[in-house]
């Protein structure tokens, strides 16, 4: 697969920041650009030397560019999209790496013009660190992309997309939309979701033990931290956009949560020692599948 002649990342946080480097190590485009509504972030990709321009003005990025990559959040997409469509050449490829589809399939194909390809992909990966120093071509190695194409997506398109994936060094895998978001809610939604709010909980206790707290955390408080140190807008956004089946898993999950709590009080240690065994295979499974 060829690479792209053009290449223009809209935002430029972890995810684009990576996938810079990416394609600065493996020459997959032949020009490499970047736009930001920031100046502090401009600046900072400036000094980075990672893509070969910067604009301020996100026409004029797009032009002549086939592959667009949008690292905003799921909320901003739609609009963007609507302002660049104008610009954007005959046959280019509109993708992004926002952990939301089913908002997106249903939105972005209506305000794009019928010559402009739309592949949908999730690259799963992250840390909890955020901007563009933040970046390393590293971040995919081993993990999973999820693309969603639609019914009539170009096939060609779709394999310039998952060509792209692969060359960061990630696997693939093609999902419908909606039951991509069932499964990221309660894979990454809902998870994020219980670690904001303990973390959150927190923030609200007594100045004198909210001082201990942080001073004695163990590792299980330490990893919600990091959890609840994530992108405040992006996450805004994710709950915002899927928030069916947020709802849907969560439901579950205060269901379970209620169980558990009934067992706590019964002293029911034969139920709480079912539930931790089989939760621990779910960790082997993790480790199996090599996703830890």
């Amino acid at each position: 697969m060829g690479k792209f002649n053009k290449v223009t990342f809209i935002g430029f946080g972890l995810i684009n920041s990576s996938l810079a480097h990416v394609f600065k190590s493996k020459s997959l485009a032949k020009e490499t650009c970047a736009y930001s509504r920031r100046k502090e972030t401009r600046n900072k990709i400036k000094k980075l030397k990672i893509v070969d321009n910067v604009y301020d003005d996100i026409k004029k990025s797009v032009k002549n560019s086939d592959l667009i990559i949008l690292g905003v959040p799921v909320g901003a997409m739609k609009k963007i999209v609507t302002i660049i469509a104008s610009s954007l050449e005959s046959g280019a490829i509109i993708t992004d790496v926002g952990s939301v589809k089913k908002e997106l399939v249903d939105s972005i194909p209506l305000v794009l013009p019928n010559h402009i390809h739309f592949i949908p992909g999730h690259p799963i990966a992250g840390t909890e660190n955020s901007g563009p120093e933040s970046g390393f071509s590293e971040l995919f190695k081993g993990r999973w992309c999820i693309l969603t194409p639609g019914q009539n997506t170009s096939k060609t398109a779709l394999a310039k997309v998952k060509n792209m994936w692969i060359e960061a060094g990630m696997q693939i895998a093609i999902m419908d939309a909606e039951y991509h978001d069932r499964v990221l809610a309660i894979t990454s939604h809902i998870p994020h979701l219980v670690a904001f709010s303990i973390v959150g909980t927190v923030t609200e206790l007594e100045d004198q033990l909210k001082t201990e707290v942080i001073k004695y955390s163990a590792g299980g408080f330490r990893d919600f931290t990091r959890i609840a140190a994530s992108d405040p807008v992006m996450w805004r956004d994710v709950f915002l956009n899927n928030s069916e089946a947020v709802l849907e898993m969560l439901g579950r999950f205060i269901e379970d949560l209620t169980a558990l709590q009934k067992s706590i009080r019964w002293q029911d240690g034969e139920s709480l020692e079912k539930l931790f065994t089989k939760t621990r295979e779910i960790r082997k499974g993790i480790i199996s599948e090599e996703q830890d």
